[in-house]
């Protein structure tokens, strides 16, 4: 099997930052799916990465990832092992070995998780996601789009429980993994999603943890260089600038298992004199600037320090913060009609209708 790159510990920085770029704000606090990560790797050595067509098409693939609101995940720590517990628990009711890991979505903490699984396993880890970004629900992964069942799929929380479901469609599988997550404490670590090689193939969105490592490689250079790290970013992602601001208000809340809210911005330098408000599920759903809509999901929506370029997460956002707000265009697959019905505006009740980013 062709290696695209071995992944260590220190490599893992670089990850989690563009995975909490690309996480347009959700996916949870990356230090912690960082920490965990790292930890796995110095005991178990070494992550390979490899390329989706390395994969026999009779493989089975399965991607796992953490459920649960942000702002629960950052107070409450898995204890190390639920990943793992998940995992083999899936392989046995397969009844047969797992070949390969995948990652179920480009967020924070969920651009890591994965490697967790594939240091403690040794199995290979595919680079590439079900969104290239991240989104709020189960069932909004390119895998729903291929007709890929979410189910069997094991949830399993820090005290050691564990459910098995299995359910008639995967906006059923949501809601019944949901309020078992908020009953588990309000987050959960899960594998789900098992696929053939074959079908990988079709329903991954490829490249997506590459992409993460040059985010975080091209931002910690621009650093280096005292060169601007936000127009760096701007360049490789191919994103507009919709705002610069700061935040003058912020209503956030933990709902139903999503940490759900709005925050507003007020203008400065060439925005002075306007404002921004951001709608947020988990993940930035939605930018207005003056009553004009911007950008809408599934186009990625995110905030980053202004001198920095770091990624803010919508749990991390601060009264005074002095942030920029970015948009760029999303994985065609979330343009098709069927994507838009799954993630776009009007599921999350906007009354708006989509309109494509025009790339960069």
């Amino acid at each position: 099997m062709k290696i695209l790159r071995t992944v260590d510990v220190a490599d893992l920085d670089d990850i989690a930052i563009g995975g909490a770029v690309l996480g347009t704000g959700g996916g949870g606090d990356p230090y912690i799916g960082k920490l965990m990560a790292q930890q796995a790797i110095r005991k178990h050595g070494p992550v390979t990465l490899v390329d989706m067509d390395e994969l026999a098409d009779d493989a089975l693939v399965v991607p796992v990832c953490m459920m649960g609101a942000p702002t629960v995940m950052t107070e409450k720590l898995p204890q190390g092992d639920e990943l793992m517990n998940a995992f083999t628990a899936l392989e046995k009711r397969m009844g047969r070995r797992i070949d390969a890991v995948l990652c179920a979505e480009a967020g924070g903490v969920n651009s890591t998780t994965p490697f967790v699984v594939a240091a403690a396993s040794g199995l290979p880890l595919v680079d590439g996601d079900g969104m290239g970004r991240a989104f709020p629900e189960l069932q909004m992964v390119t895998f729903t789009l291929s007709g890929v069942s979410a189910t069997p799929m094991v949830l399993c929380d820090d005290k050691g429980n564990s459910i098995v479901l299995d359910t008639v469609s995967n906006a059923w599988t949501e809601r019944l993994a949901r309020a078992a997550t908020i009953e588990m404490g309000g987050s959960a670590l899960l594998a789900f999603y098992p696929m053939s090689g074959r079908v990988a193939k079709e329903a991954v969105v490829r490249g997506t943890l590459s992409l993460c490592a040059r985010v975080g490689r091209t931002l910690r250079r621009a650093r280096s260089a005292h060169a601007d790290p936000v127009a760096a970013l701007v360049d490789l992602l191919g994103a507009q600038v919709l705002f610069h601001g700061r935040i003058a208000d912020i209503e956030r809340r933990t709902e139903g298992g999503f940490a759900r809210g709005q925050a507003t911005f007020r203008g400065v330098e060439r925005d002075a004199g306007r404002s921004l408000r951001l709608e947020f599920q988990n993940e930035f759903l939605i930018a207005e600037r003056d009553g004009e809509v911007l950008a809408t999901t599934p186009d990625l929506i995110g905030v980053v320090e202004a001198d920095s370029g770091a990624p803010v997460t919508t749990d991390s956002l601060k009264y005074g913060q002095r942030l920029v707000t970015l948009a760029w265009p999303c994985h065609p697959l979330w343009r098709t009609p069927e994507g838009i019905e799954l993630v776009g505006p009007r599921y999350f009740r906007y009354d708006v209708d989509y309109r494509p980013l025009p790339a960069g």
